[in-house]
């Protein structure tokens, strides 16, 4: 099973045509798998945790968008695989969804550094989000961005913690300008437990 690698290859990818005549069926998996790999964190973020399939979905979109072959399969690969979990984080894309231009700015510039503020407890210990690492999430004018990437590495006793069920685990931010937590229910943590090797 390719998900078994936690890699996503050339060889997993679907010609355009083959992906097409699957495409509806695997866009309505996806909105059924984000049920329980959704949260959403205050009035203004949602968080998503990726997987091998979000990923490769996600590859496949943007090459049935952008129609750019191989060479841009090669920079899809680079950009996408990194963020499927592997086998001892949680990963997850996070959003500061906000319709309001003017509130949207207003809120952004006052969230420069919040990639360094974001969180998961499990029985009450603290796993600190750490930024995918491929561009600065922060501007030098203090402002954040709208969508950030983030690694959550887990010890071997947070694993264990994580699939007991036991103890509450919870989604957090405590920047000073966005502090909210938001608890993961148990269909959610069963389903981001398989995402540990």
């Amino acid at each position: 099973m390719p998900r078994d690698t936690r890699r996503i290859t050339r060889e997993d990818i679907m010609d355009l045509g083959t992906y097409e005549t699957i495409r509806p069926e695997k866009r309505e998996e996806a909105i059924l798998r984000k049920r329980f790999r959704r949260v959403s964190v205050g009035p203004h973020v949602t968080v998503t945790f990726e997987n091998w399939d979000s990923m490769w979905l996600q590859v496949q979109e943007m090459l049935r968008i952008e129609k750019g072959g191989d060479e841009q399969l090669v920079d899809e690969l680079a950009a996408y695989n990194p963020m499927i979990p592997d086998g001892r984080e949680l990963t997850c894309t996070l959003m500061f969804e906000i319709d309001d231009p003017a509130l949207r700015a207003r809120v952004l510039g006052s969230l420069g550094g919040v990639e360094d503020y974001i969180y998961l407890t499990v029985a009450g210990e603290r796993i600190a989000g750490q930024p995918e690492d491929d561009v600065e999430r922060s501007r030098a004018d203090g402002k954040a961005s709208s969508v950030h990437f983030l690694h959550f590495r887990f010890t071997d006793a947070q694993v264990a913690a994580w699939r007991s069920g036991e103890g509450q685990a919870m989604f957090g931010i405590d920047h000073p300008n966005y502090g909210h937590i938001a608890l993961i229910g148990e269909d959610m943590r069963r389903e981001l437990a398989r995402d540990f090797a």
